[in-house]
């Protein structure tokens, strides 16, 4: 082994002893493999670190692979995701972080252009898993499930799959032909997709169809609504059916001037969608402050720079038949929105409620034992199966956060759960190493590297249509960005403990397999430890008690 591994979470701090080097050796090095925070940040469980390791040695269809073992649709992640890996990475606190979802994307439609396959499964289990959603959630574990050796069908109420991502997210953010080309990876899988075939009967479904075991992972396609007086119902529409006819094909009149109510990602995808489709006036009525506001930052960001106005601190009491009327509101000590009394009028021709929507949970309503917390499942948070044995649930379906790469997680997780009830294992969560933090980290190996940034469409030029605002990065931006990731608490042979020891006491393996310690020559001074870049060398106690 070139590694002797410990567990870091029980070894007392001994890289400060007073002293080098003792009569007595008292401490030696180990290396270690801690957890980088990118990964422990990453919904979909991506091993972001190592395929980033990949792209660096040269090995982009290797990168690939890597990524595909956790993640079956990284062209549409690097467009889409809201990557909290990026958030949570070392890096943001030297300069700026890894721009991960640009080189996921990257990976992606390289994949595509390449024509990558993902393996067929060795083996067939014999067993059949029903999938109700062809959302992000059962894609993901349509996907797993079958290269675990599963036949999967899925059943799905729409035309064609992708859920939301089809037909919620606009096609300025996310291409149709990259939503099908990766979608595609699962028929050639063998995945059986029914369409328009929307399930009424659960239990009597999976009993004629003969499946093992049910994932259900519908998705929140029922906006909320709420009672605003108003003199011409027609001038009122939901944001998720606004979206859906958009992405249809449909191109509504909506008028010159628009009101969105609503202050997350979905209000502020509908309020740009107006501007493309002809909106002079796309503006926001939302009853909070900025601050409050659910939307990503990114998110705000892109409509603002599109001409959306922001109406904060107003709530929509009625709308008249060529206005609104609206409240101000005010925040109280406890920082919550209350009405002031005072009013103004708005002029709009069309009203887009955007106040959040429902997962479509209805059918599950008459099945004995199930148990529901308002429109979602209630399942066990690590198995996520619900109260019927056999039947998991997933994505908009149970209570979490409603992204995409949330819903590729619950996917993935899903597909290992039900592998192992369908063998009648018990699933044991693998134990994960300490995450590693910039602190403990010595940086004198990484220079001072600007992030690259990806090219965007002109703003003129991206209101005339629906085209894709952003681009993708070359095979030398994205080969650059790679190496920026500080390969924090895993080792990347960069020959620094090797040339530190002043004993020759580390013993290099060769590319690829590391190092060793030499233990009879070592004696315990740290010097490997004290200029490691990565903290991949720990110094545990000689003898311990």
């Amino acid at each position: 082994m070139a590694f002797e591994r410990r567990d870091m979470t029980v070894q007392p701090d001994l890289s400060h002893t007073s002293g080098r080097v003792a009569p007595v050796r008292e401490r030696r090095p180990v290396y270690v493999d801690l957890l980088p925070p990118c990964n422990a940040g990453c919904p979909a469980g991506e091993n972001i670190q190592e395929w980033l390791r990949l792209i660096k040695a040269g090995q982009a269809e290797a990168a690939w692979r890597q990524l595909v073992r956790d993640n079956p649709f990284p062209a549409i992640h690097g467009r889409v995701c809201y990557h909290p890996c990026e958030t949570a990475c070392n890096r943001k606190d030297l300069d700026a972080a890894v721009s991960i979802h640009s080189v996921e994307r990257y990976l992606g439609d390289l994949a595509i252009e390449k024509g990558w396959k993902v393996p067929m499964p060795r083996r067939r289990s014999g067993r059949r898993v029903m999938v109700v959603g062809s959302g992000p959630a059962g894609l993901s574990a349509a996907y797993h499930l079958t290269r675990l050796g599963h036949e999967v069908e899925i059943f799905d109420a729409g035309d064609h799959p992708g859920g939301m991502m089809r037909y919620g997210i606009p096609e300025y953010r996310l291409p149709r032909d990259v939503l099908d080309a990766e979608l595609q990876r699962l028929v050639d899988m063998g995945v059986v997709f029914r369409q328009n075939t929307p399930i009424k009967d659960l239990l009597a479904t999976q009993r004629e169809g003969g499946f093992d075991a049910v994932f259900v992972a519908v998705g929140a396609h029922i906006s909320k609504r709420v009672d605003i007086p108003a003199a011409d119902a027609s001038r009122v529409v939901d944001a998720v059916s606004f979206l859906r006819d958009v992405a249809s094909g449909e191109r509504p009149i909506i008028g010159r001037r628009v009101a969105i109510y609503g202050g997350g990602n979905t209000a502020m995808d509908a309020a740009r969608t107006a501007r493309r489709l002809g909106a002079e006036e796309s503006v926001v009525v939302y009853r909070r402050t900025a601050e409050q506001m659910p939307a990503h930052a990114e998110e705000l960001e892109g409509a603002q720079a599109e001409g959306v106005q922001m109406n904060w601190l107003r709530t929509i009491t009625s709308v008249d038949e060529e206005d609104l009327t609206v409240e101000i509101m005010e925040l109280d000590e406890d920082g919550k929105a209350r009405g002031t009394g005072r009013f103004e009028k708005l002029e709009a021709d069309t009203v887009i409620l955007a106040l959040g929507q429902r997962a479509d949970t209805q059918f599950l309503k008459a099945i004995p034992g199930m148990s529901f917390n308002d429109d979602v499942v209630e399942v066990d948070p690590e198995t996520l199966m619900t109260a019927v044995p056999g039947i998991f649930a997933g994505g908009d379906a149970v209570p979490s956060d409603r992204t995409v790469t949330i819903g590729v997680g619950h996917g993935k997780r899903a597909a290992k759960r039900i592998d192992a009830w369908l063998n009648k294992e018990e699933w044991v969560q693998p134990v994960k190493h300490p995450i590693v933090t910039l602190d403990t980290m010595n940086l004198w190996y990484f220079g001072d590297h600007a992030r690259r940034t990806q090219a965007e469409s002109e703003m003129t030029e991206r209101l005339e249509g629906f085209g894709e605002i952003v681009a993708g990065l070359s095979d030398d931006e994205a080969c650059y960005e790679a190496n920026r990731c500080l390969s924090c608490g895993n080792c990347f042979e960069c020959d620094g403990c090797y040339g530190a020891c002043p004993e020759d006491a580390v013993i290099k393996l060769g590319t690829g397999n590391r190092y060793r310690f030499d233990y009879e020559k070592c004696t315990g001074c740290a010097t490997c430890f004290e200029q490691c870049p990565v903290h991949a060398i720990d110094m545990i106690e000689e003898n311990p008690r």
